[in-house]
Formats: C-alpha cells, sequence, structure tokens
C-alpha cells in the first residue's frame, strides 16, 4: 500500500506498548511528541533520540509529531511572540534530526476540541465521546466556571477569561492575519527540513463560546493553503472534526485536497451528527455514522494519496479503559477496517 499506516502513541506513560501497536498488521509509523514540555519551550534532544530509539526497537518508525502546540501569544500576536516563533522553528529542525517527517499543530484559539461527554454509553455497552448541545445552551465561560472535556485544565479559570476576551477582541481576521505570519515564519524552515506542516481543522468546525473559528470549511482550507503555497503547508485532514459540520461534504474536499497534493496526514473516523448538529463519535465503519469511509478511502487512492493515515479517536470497548478514544482495541479495529479499504481500493483501481 502506498499510504503509511500510523498510530498515537504518548510516550511511555501510555497504557499501549509499542509491542502491541506493532502487532497490528500494516503499521508503519508511530506519531507522538515530547509530552513534558510546556508550550513555548525547546524540546530535548534526548527525548527525541529515546522515543526514535524505542520506535525502532519494534520495528516502527518515528516519523509523525501531533503535535507542537502552538503557544497562545503567537495565535494572539502578542508578547514574546517573535521569539516564540523562533523557538517553534528549533523545535522543527529538531525533530527532522531524528527523522520526523510530518508535524501536526493546529490554530485553535484556547481549547484544542470541544466535548460535553467522554464517556457515553452505546446500546451495545461501548462508550465513546460526544457534544450535544443542550448540554452547551446556557453556559458562559466569562461568568462561569466551566471545565469542559478537551479544556487545558492548566489555565484557571481567570486565565481562560482573559484568554477569550482577548480572543473576542481580536476576532477571525486578526487570527488570520496570526497564521499568515506563523506561516511566513515556519514554513521556510519545514521546507530546508524535508518536513511537511498539517494544520488540523478545528473541533468542532464552528464556534464556540464566540471564540474564532478558521480551519473549518472548504472556503476557509482554500484560504489557508492560499496563505503559503507549498507543499510543506498543508492539511491534517480529520474526517472527523470536518465531518460534524453537515455542511461540509469530506469526500469533495479529501478528493480535492489530495489532488493538490497538500494532504500530509489523514485522521479517518466516523461521526454520527445528531438533527440538532450535535455529534456523537461512533465505530469506523460507515454504516455506524453519517460519513463514507469507503468513499473517502477511494478519493485517495483515485488522487494517489501517499502520505499518513491514522484511525482516529476509538470507542471503548471490550471492557478496556484507559484514556477515552484512544484505546487499543477499537483503533485497531479501525486500522484493520482502513487497511481493508485500501487494499480493495487499489486492486479495483488497477
Amino acid at each position: 500500500m502506498s499510504m503509511k499506516m500510523s498510530f498515537r502513541w504518548y510516550g511511555e506513560d501510555d497504557p499501549i506498548s509499542l509491542e502491541y501497536i506493532s502487532q497490528i498488521p500494516n503499521m508503519h509509523s508511530i506519531v507522538s511528541a515530547v509530552y513534558d514540555v510546556k508550550p513555548g519551550e525547546v524540546w530535548p534532544r534526548e527525548s527525541l533520540a529515546k522515543m526514535k530509539e524505542q520506535c525502532d526497537a519494534h520495528n516502527l518508525v518515528f516519523d509523525v509529531v501531533e503535535s507542537i502546540p502552538v503557544h497562545e501569544n503567537i495565535k494572539l500576536g502578542r508578547g514574546n511572540v517573535e521569539d516564540l516563533l523562533e523557538t517553534y522553528c528549533e523545535n522543527i529542525r529538531r525533530c527532522a534530526e531524528y527523522g520526523v517527517k510530518c508535524v501536526t499543530y493546529n490554530f485553535m484559539p484556547v481549547f484544542d476540541w470541544t466535548r460535553t461527554q467522554l464517556d457515553k454509553k452505546a446500546a451495545d455497552g461501548s462508550t465513546s465521546l460526544v457534544m450535544y448541545w443542550d448540554q452547551m445552551r446556557g453556559l458562559d465561560p466569562l461568568k462561569d466556571d466551566i471545565h469542559l472535556p478537551g479544556w487545558d485544565s492548566s489555565y484557571t479559570q481567570d486565565e481562560v477569561r482573559e484568554l477569550i476576551t482577548a480572543y473576542g477582541e481580536l476576532g477571525e481576521d486578526g487570527l488570520w492575519a496570526n497564521l499568515e505570519r506563523f506561516l511566513k515564519k515556519v514554513i521556510p524552515v519545514a521546507e530546508e527540513c524535508g518536513v511537511r506542516m498539517a494544520i488540523h481543522p478545528d473541533d468542532p468546525p464552528y464556534p464556540i463560546f464566540n471564540l474564532p473559528r478558521i480551519i473549518t470549511c472548504e472556503a476557509n482550507l482554500d484560504r489557508f493553503l492560499k496563505l503559503y503555497d507549498s507543499p510543506a503547508n498543508s492539511l491534517c485532514l480529520c474526517t472527523g472534526s470536518l465531518g460534524c459540520a453537515a455542511s461540509n461534504d469530506v469526500v469533495a474536499m479529501v478528493k480535492k485536497y489530495a489532488a493538490m497534493d497538500r494532504i500530509a496526514f489523514m485522521h479517518i473516523r466516523n461521526v454520527k451528527i445528531m438533527e440538532d448538529g450535535s455529534f456523537e463519535e461512533r465505530a469506523h465503519l460507515s454504516d455506524c455514522g453519517s460519513l463514507d469511509i469507503y468513499e473517502i478511502v477511494k478519493a485517495l487512492v483515485d488522487e494517489n494519496f501517499d502520505g499518513y493515515v491514522r484511525p482516529d479517536h476509538g470507542r471503548m470497548i471490550w471492557g478496556e479503559t484507559g484514556k477515552p478514544g484512544y484505546g487499543l482495541f477499537d483503533r485497531a479495529l479501525g486500522a484493520t477496517y482502513i487497511n481493508g479499504l485500501f487494499e480493495a481500493c487499489e486492486k479495483a483501481k488497477n
């Protein structure tokens, strides 16, 4: 297969061992990061070297980083932004030294992702991540103490309020301007290092609490790619993030951006969209959700996609406990299903 199957691993603290991951058929790459360093600080070479050695020992390749977090001051364009951009470039160089070819990041204000529950029980007893609007309505982060899943617990409530106010004043145009500044600084470095930067869409791809969201839809992805026209400035196309907005035609987006060679990394998962726009994460199989995973894979194969793929969030099944969405069993099932679709589509094409 031309694509490279990968698996997210959270380092030595991850209850899922590299040995187990290596037993998933066609598993090629490990997606990881240095997790004990704060955003805006330089990643130690020793940490990267150790991760590479650990992966090598299990015949896995550490060549995808998810993610190098973007400091809020870069997104807000304030404070020590120039120093932070220099540090970011240094981290790209260091990752490249140890064989990293793809770096994922996001430009989401304050929160990487938003869900209202991490363990919603389905009829079959499995649990998954969900976002229900009726659990969000009436919440005001400027007045209430809010602790939603996916929100960085290192912020105090006062810091959250300050950030939300600052982003409200910045608005979408300000966020676009700061993203362009970021790209003009980091993409030339990525090009020099042979690294593809892959921006992750906003999750979900619409405003929450009036925070600006810009990596959300086809028009905005087009705008993003034009900010710096280079294969090093690419997408991490997450089907579940873009797919939880019914207005996004995910299959068409995959086909379009794969044809342009601007997808460096595919996150493949399924979601079920409810009538009110709420959504539930579901098993990877097309019939389980609102997305046609077969058509997504077929679009990749038709356009000769040879980048990285990973089964994204899974359900918790078979009694497994651990980091919600990141158990072994359902993600391994997802990888196997995706492998099967790729094999079938490639053989049909040839």
